[in-house]
């Protein structure tokens, strides 16, 4: 595709050169960044926050349901869209097509996560199947491969192969960096990652590949499945050695604000993590969520938090805390 020309609506594009990005998935806006095509983005999706400059983007997408509750009522209204067959979210139609929109990004691993692939297809309706319709990229990754596979087709997609190749270098060095040092700690702590909290489940995915690099064993979830839900019986059985709680979506005064939630939990006083000091939060919007370049900072967040004798990114106080 690069160096090609394409008739769009009227105008012609340099696909290598000029592109109009449209992203409607966090992960994907930050992946775009990354390989230095911000400034060819012209539309997001309401979650889209990072880099800070994508703000003043036309916004295109929305839930339908209220996301400021607790988790606990945000998982009943997503039951309840699923239970009737409503996508939990709406695309607005009309104002992506008015963008004239060369690419549009979205995913497929998650419908309760972003605007899912469905949604958009439906959104750009018979223009998408068009000769000028805009192109398609539907992320999906499941676990650390899929997010290098994925980084390589948006590569393609965009005309950056060499800057996407030098991404996934970095990245994998990084940490591999990470996996290497924590070896030093000389122990791996029995993980319980909180990926949500009413009710209970476990990181799934990539995360626990990321808990394994970081020196620890991941509980209760396995690499490339989604995420479980856990009944919390199950994790009071098992008894953490360490807890952290990251809620996908959740910045660190919410997850703060819902603590007590699980503190007043049976057995929760008597878990080995609780006993020795061993339970954080960490910002669950910016990280461990977002398969994207920030999946490394995740990942020394976690080491940070298990293995403080050995590293120190500067993390703690910023983007995770330990809870008392």
């Amino acid at each position: 595709m690069r160096g090609t020309v394409a008739s769009r609506a009227g105008r012609t594009v340099d696909w290598a050169m000029a592109q109009r990005i449209v992203s409607l998935l966090p992960s994907a806006t930050e992946l775009v960044a990354a390989l230095g095509a911000a400034g060819e983005l012209v539309g997001r999706s309401h979650e889209c926050d990072f880099p800070p400059e994508v703000a003043a983007l036309p916004v295109l997408t929305e839930a339908r349901l209220d996301a400021t509750g607790t988790s606990g009522e945000i998982h009943a209204g997503m039951e309840a869209a699923l239970a009737d067959a409503l996508s939990v979210y709406r695309v607005d139609a009309a104002g992506l097509r008015a963008l004239l929109p060369d690419v549009v990004v979205t995913q497929a691993q998650c419908e309760v996560c972003a605007v899912s692939e469905d949604d958009v297809v439906a959104a750009l309706g018979q223009w998408a199947g068009a000769g000028d319709g805009p192109r398609l990229v539907s992320l999906r990754a499941e676990n650390l491969a899929g997010v290098y596979d994925d980084l390589a087709a948006l590569g393609r997609a965009l005309g950056r192969e060499a800057q996407a190749a030098v991404l996934a270098a970095e990245m994998r060095e990084r940490l591999e960096t990470i996996a290497s040092r924590s070896v030093e700690a000389g122990w791996k702590p029995r993980l319980m990652f909180i990926e949500w909290i009413a009710p209970p489940m476990a990181g799934g995915n990539w995360m626990p590949e990321l808990i394994d690099l970081a020196g620890g064993e991941p509980l209760f979830a396995d690499a490339g499945k989604p995420s479980p839900w856990v009944d919390w019986e199950d994790i009071a059985a098992a008894d953490p050695e360490a807890l952290l709680v990251a809620p996908c979506g959740f910045e660190l005064e919410r997850i703060a604000a819902e603590m007590p939630t699980l503190q007043a939990l049976s057995g929760w006083a008597e878990l080995k993590a609780v006993r020795a000091g061993r339970v954080a939060i960490a910002d669950g919007n910016a990280f461990f969520n977002r398969p994207g370049p920030r999946l490394v900072e995740s990942a020394e967040i976690v080491a940070e938090f298990l293995h403080p004798d050995v590293f120190d990114f500067g993390h703690e106080g910023i983007h995770w805390r330990r809870v008392s």
